[in-house]
């Protein structure tokens, strides 16, 4: 008899049901999480569950530091930008909308660094037997979706490709684990979501995969740095030494997809399966990518999307919002992502 993983099974801890992607939570708060390296100099970084503190560690890359590296947990990139805008953080990762949203509320916050991967892993899942078999089909259904995050506007870019706008569907504006409930109780035609709870849900057998962002959303995540910390010589010669670890790091993951899954999952409470699912379809593909004029116009194309519905307070120049001073001899931001090699 299969084994139906119920939805409590498949609940994330909330620090990574928003890492990817943004969405405010009463639960946003961030935590101390201890300090690597020595020296006079500190860095505050600010990190999300299973983020870059992990990745660093497991690929060896926290040794050998001449400066500190103070580090901090947030739920999410939301809460994260805003302690950047404080400027209690002095870099920070997360992914491509919530700079948007900072950028909107005319945050001091500058985009450093970039990676480009698929966007396999946003996917707008739909029931195992669901009658829906494309994305023209979504018009009159109900979508679960959180509100301002890259799942939002991985729904209405897939909504454009297939000739149709938010206004065709009924949209539920919910958090991770409503949409979650919402969805495996049937109470949602469809949910547009990230991984690694498109893996979980395809994992569990739950649902399949109605259209996803490849192709569709522009795959990046950033570093966010404060623009109070670059201009500091010390502090921004921390950073560069910082993102060129990360790009490292990034790498090692590449090479061990398996290796970092079990870190991954570890450090997350994910099943391993489901990790080394999301790090096969999502993670393992990125690439570290210059910070460059098709960026800025692709998180552009986001900002005036989302100051079109309204969901952002007027016109939003991303190019403010950017230094390229640590693009070094990076390929362009529209470098194809990495394709996973199966051992």
């Amino acid at each position: 008899m299969r084994r139906r993983l119920a939805p409590a099974a498949l609940l994330l801890p909330l620090a990574l049901l928003l890492a990817a992607c943004g969405g405010n939570s009463a639960a946003d708060t961030a935590a101390g999480a201890g300090t690597d390296g020595k020296g006079s100099l500190t860095l505050n970084v600010g990190d999300q569950k299973g983020g870059s503190e992990a990745v660093l560690r497991a690929a060896g890359e926290l040794k050998n530091l001449d400066y500190k590296i103070k580090w901090s947990t947030f739920t999410s990139g939301p809460p994260l930008l805003e302690a950047v805008n404080a400027k209690a953080v002095d870099i920070g990762g997360v992914g491509n909308t919530p700079p948007v949203f900072a950028a909107g509320a005319n945050s001091k916050i500058t985009v450093v660094a970039a990676w480009h991967g698929t966007s396999k892993g946003e996917a707008i899942l739909v029931p195992k037997n669901s009658s829906l078999k494309k994305p023209e089909d979504l018009k009159g259904k109900s979508v679960a979706v959180a509100q301002g995050s890259s799942a939002h506007y991985q729904l209405i870019a897939s909504l454009k490709e297939a000739g149709l706008t938010l206004s065709d569907v009924k949209v539920k504006y919910l958090q991770p684990a409503d949409a979650l409930a919402a969805f495996t109780s049937g109470k949602v035609d469809a949910w547009a979501v990230w991984d690694p709870y498109t893996s979980q849900v395809l994992g569990a057998k739950q649902g399949r995969i109605l259209t996803d962002g490849d192709g569709v959303v522009n795959g990046l995540n950033f570093q966010v740095a404060a623009p109070s910390a670059l201009k500091d010589t010390k502090k921004a010669a921390a950073i560069k030494d910082y993102l060129e670890r990360l790009r490292r790091a990034q790498d090692w993951v590449y090479d061990h997809p398996e290796a970092w899954a079990k870190v991954w999952a570890k450090d997350t409470g994910l099943p391993y399966e489901v990790a080394l699912a999301s790090v096969k379809r999502t993670n393992a593909s990125r690439i570290a990518v210059a910070v460059d004029k098709p960026l800025i116009a692709s998180e552009q194309a986001i900002a005036d999307t989302f100051t079109g519905l309204k969901l952002i307070p007027g016109k939003v120049d991303f190019a403010d919002f950017v230094d390229t001073r640590f693009n070094g001899s990076l390929p362009p931001s529209t470098t194809t992502p990495r394709v996973f090699k199966e051992s």
